[in-house]
């Protein structure tokens, strides 16, 4: 069975609440998570919240990777959605679990867009000129 993605669904509790709080800290780990896992980054985004909490993404090329931190309960929620098989996610995962030292980690993964049961494998990205045969 094939899919188009995987979509790590990262749970980080007791972290360092210090570093949760710390805008640049928390840019800078996930844009380094994203190189780590060998993505092309394309955009970054993040906002601090008053009095605390962060929200951020790094869209990659190969979909993206998404934060949102509450430091007054040391918790954060990672989502990482990468398309193709060429980038781990889990490398990304891995790295901000270290990055916010967590100690109560948990990681879900699912499947994005399967659509092959086949042992088929198919390419993240259609052209147009094959767009137009299929139709």
């Amino acid at each position: 069975m094939y899919a188009l993605g995987t979509h790590l669904l990262v749970e980080l509790k007791e972290c360092n609440p210090e570093i949760l709080k710390d805008l640049s800290k928390v840019k800078e780990a996930l844009v380094s998570a994203a190189k780590e896992a060998k993505a092309t980054i394309i955009d970054v985004s993040f906002h601090e919240f008053n009095p605390f909490g962060i929200s951020g993404m790094v869209v990659i090329a190969e979909s993206h990777l998404s934060i949102h931190t509450w430091p007054e309960y040391s918790y954060a929620a990672v989502d990482i959605f990468t398309c193709g098989d060429i980038i781990k996610p889990e490398v990304a995962a891995h790295y901000l679990i270290a990055c916010f030292e967590s100690k109560s980690p948990s990681i879900v993964e699912m499947k994005r867009g399967i659509i092959s049961c086949s042992n088929e494998k198919l390419p993240h990205k259609v052209y147009d000129s094959e767009l137009q045969m299929a139709s």
